[in-house]
């Protein structure tokens, strides 16, 4: 049998026992080391997992992971996403669909904090339905925003599926985060227009109502001096390049918000500002500002008072489940892959793409179908991991008249957007059963409803970064 037939072999044993609802790690686990067994011998395959898995979950890299995953988990328990929306419903709850507006806009702050999906939807769907139940917001388009809302947290940088993906296809994650942020921001814009064209087709849907906190956070006497500050030695540091364009630029912005804003806002703006800001301007890597944003949330939560020790211990649990979840499918992944690489099917499969003759966005295209099938019925995290190796060799080899790691960087945030639209998407979307179960008299067909206005938004935001890269990597070429 040659090793193209095995490969294909074992693809259809992984997905037959993720079928019968083995977990998808052990699927993974379990085909990759008979495969490698079977090709290489059970001692081999004895001596790669004792070597393996030790210099895997050793390097210095994958601790970006779990720090990202605890500041999300500190933000959610600390109530900066209840805030966020408090303030974002002041500033749109007077117009039509201003409600599911500023579930969107807080989604986007709370995306800059948090990289995960779940954990973004599962938070809003806490902290907003209650209140758009009050406004007489349509559930359909109430849940539905919160599901498409939700993948903000992973199309916002940081996002830990691009981490994951940097490490899975050996870019840089710093990059990787610089070229998501335009996409983001061009995610929740298109987010905002999908609303305002349902309110504006059926205003009887998310009515304007008037905000139920009219009051201001009180601000300190020490916030405009301080904010005035960092404002010019923000914009004084971006003129001199002494802290480099993004860092300059977001300091500045740190201080206006300072001056003028709502002060609520101010604690999260710090976590981003830090965060985005420090990594952007290259003051420290991914990893380490991983770090700080989980310590600057911490602090932020034990000043505002709204971190108590038990709402701490739910956050290390959760980072902990959430973070051993994601190293047990790595590790899968990595023995599938291992045992893939000895049936060299990634390499063969990339020689025929390029023997093949067919024109390099055409192939594009089908591997972007094919994400879209697989994130109707498969886990992100196992999809992007399971294909990568196959795919990844296949891009680099297309003459797309750019240099390799643009393309590996390009096509890491299409992965992402098709992870999101699989997220929300119909007949599964994580997102909308997440919100389900929050929202349980709302039946499942009202959610997708709602969701699909969305999900037009996002295959149209896919067509456009697909046929213009450089809305992806404009960011990374004037920051590199």
């Amino acid at each position: 049998m040659s090793g193209f037939a095995i490969a294909f072999v074992g693809f259809a044993a992984m997905l037959l026992l993720i079928a019968i609802r083995m977990p998808i790690a052990l699927a993974m686990l379990a085909v990759g080391a008979a495969g490698y067994a079977y090709l290489s011998g059970p001692h081999a395959l004895v001596y790669y997992l004792q070597t393996n898995t030790y210099s895997q979950f050793a390097s210095y890299t994958l601790s970006v992971i779990p720090l990202f995953i605890l500041m999300g988990a500190l933000a959610e328990q600390s109530g900066i996403a209840a805030t966020l929306f408090r303030v974002a419903e002041r500033g749109f709850g007077r117009f039509k669909g201003g409600m599911p507006m500023a579930v969107i806009a807080a989604c986007t702050g709370f995306g800059a904090i948090c990289g995960s999906s779940v954990a973004t939807t599962a938070t809003f769907g806490r902290a907003a339905l209650p209140e758009l139940r009050r406004a007489r917001v349509d559930v359909g388009l109430g849940t539905g925003t919160i599901a498409a809302g939700g993948t903000l947290g992973i199309l916002i940088p940081p996002s830990v599926i691009l981490v994951i993906y940097a490490i899975t296809a050996e870019q840089n994650i710093a990059k990787l985060f610089q070229a998501a942020l335009v996409p983001g921001l061009l995610a929740a814009a298109f987010y905002l227009i999908a609303i305002a064209v349902v309110v504006r087709r059926k205003p009887d849907l998310a009515p304007p109502v008037t905000a139920t906190e009219a009051v201001r956070t009180p601000r300190p006497f020490w916030a405009r001096p301080v904010g005035l500050i960092i404002f010019a030695g923000g914009a004084i540091g971006w003129l001199l390049g002494s802290l480099g364009t993004v860092g300059g630029v977001l300091l500045a912005i740190f201080g206006l918000l300072l001056l003028a804003a709502d002060f609520a806002i101010v604690p999260a703006a710090a976590v981003a500002v830090t965060v985005v800001g420090g990594i952007y301007g290259e003051v420290f890597t991914p990893t380490e500002g991983a770090a700080v944003g989980a310590a600057v949330t911490l602090l932020v939560g034990l000043l505002q008072r709204t971190l108590s020790l038990g709402a701490l211990k739910n956050a290390l649990l959760q980072t902990a489940e959430t973070s051993g979840m994601i190293f047990l499918i790595l590790l899968g992944a990595e023995v599938f892959g291992a045992f893939l690489a000895l049936t060299q099917m990634p390499a063969t499969l990339a020689s025929m793409v390029g023997q093949s003759g067919l024109p390099p966005y055409v192939v594009i295209c089908g591997m972007l179908v094919t994400y879209l099938v697989l994130g109707a019925v498969m886990d992100e995290l196992a999809m992007i991991l399971l294909t990568l190796p196959v795919f990844i060799p296949i891009i680099l080899r297309l003459d797309l008249g750019m240099p390799t790691e643009d393309v590996a960087i390009w096509f890491g945030i299409l992965v992402l957007i098709v992870v999101g639209i699989g997220l929300s998407a119909p007949p599964i979307g994580l997102n909308v059963f997440i919100i389900n179960k929050l929202a349980t008299d709302v039946p499942i067909v009202e959610t997708y409803r709602g969701v699909m206005p969305f999900v037009i938004a996002d295959l149209i935001r896919l067509a456009i970064i697909t046929l213009s890269p450089g809305v992806a990597l404009a960011l990374v070429r004037l920051l590199n």
